[in-house]
């Protein structure tokens, strides 16, 4: 990586068109999993996104009926691949249905629409991916959940674990299985742990773990986001979004993923009845902002987390991504404008 000196106010430009975030629910009032997505609010979803410094990202989809799954996958597939979103959007994320039902561990996701691990539906849900699942969230604690590991591993699918309480054993354990990262690490738990063990310290101690970390500023407190950037180094960690679909909207009441959420004038996005976050409000931009201001990371080190360690937890060429003429980021004064704004 050779960042370029600008000729604009003695920043830097760099050798990326945009971040890549693995985590993407949805944007500008479109969900994923809305059972009623249609083509149109896709377009105006992704084309607003991909304006706004995230040159690639993932479309998620969270823990849903059966019905959505099998109406919005191949939908979204068929999106995907068209030419004006190739090497920008670069697959699917399924965060669940494989994962905890228990309070807390939940999180926003509805408890209904959790499955136990069973390897006929996983393989019905990656044939309805139609070969573009790229990333996978189950839960450690769930019995029958190596054998699901195993099977998604040979289909190329990384595996990662999240909305669980999981131990040092479960992490042993399954990284023999193939599970190679975790899933927002720090969210998705109860919000009254044990001090110590607790999923959040094994994560962060384990070095077979790559930690994807929501950097927006509500998610984690700086000093959670510092302790990851020092255990977890540039090559362990990714920041990620977690964009929900109020993403891009104005402070407001919403209804968001099945949830009644507050999106406050800060961005923070909550249920005030289950106490916990709906995803978060920000982009990559925002999230790779925040996390610039907290820690000491390096631009080369920054890049690693925005975008490198992104693309090759999922197995993909940094040259996969496609840019748009012009586009791109400039870094100044540590933080990160789109380059049309510092030209």
């Amino acid at each position: 990586m050779n960042p370029v000196r600008s000729e604009y106010g003695g920043g830097e430009f760099i050798p990326i068109p945009g971040f890549v975030d693995l985590q993407v629910n949805g944007f500008g009032g479109v969900d994923f999993s809305d059972p009623e997505l249609s083509k149109a609010d896709l377009l105006d979803a992704w084309r607003a996104l991909l304006n706004r410094g995230t040159a690639a990202f993932l479309a998620t989809v969270i823990t849903s009926p059966m019905e959505t799954y099998r109406r919005n996958l191949p939908l979204l597939v068929r999106t995907l691949e068209s030419d004006e979103f190739r090497g920008r959007v670069l697959g699917l994320h399924l965060e669940g249905p494989f994962i905890s039902s228990e309070p807390g561990a939940v999180g926003a996701h509805d408890p209904a629409s959790v499955q136990a691990p069973d390897l006929e539906l996983l393989e019905e849900l990656l044939d309805l991916g139609g070969g573009y699942v790229r990333l996978l969230t189950v839960a450690a604690e769930l019995p029958g959940v190596e054998e699901l590991i195993e099977a998604a591993t040979a289909r190329n699918v990384t595996v990662s674990l999240g909305h669980s309480v999981f131990d040092q054993d479960d992490l042993v354990r399954l990284r023999g299985c193939g599970a190679r990262a975790l899933t927002h690490l720090g969210n998705g738990l109860p919000n009254l742990l044990p001090r110590h063990p607790n999923p959040i310290w094994d994560g962060l101690s384990n070095d077979n773990y790559v930690a994807m970390i929501i950097a927006d500023g509500h998610h984690l407190p700086a000093s959670v986001l510092r302790v990851a950037a020092s255990a977890k180094g540039q090559d362990r960690l990714i920041v990620v979004s977690d964009a929900s679909p109020v993403a891009g909207l104005p402070a407001g009441e919403y209804q968001v993923l099945g949830n009644r959420a507050i999106l406050e004038p800060s961005g923070r996005l909550h249920n005030p009845d289950k106490q916990c976050l709906v995803g978060s409000s920000a982009t990559m931009l925002d999230c790779m902002n925040v996390f610039a201001s907290v820690t000491d990371f390096d631009l080369e080190e920054l890049l690693a987390v925005g975008f490198y360690n992104s693309l090759a937890l999922i197995g993909l060429a940094p040259d996969v991504v496609r840019g748009e003429e012009g586009a791109g980021l400039a870094f100044v004064n540590r933080r990160f404008t789109l380059r049309s704004d510092s030209a």
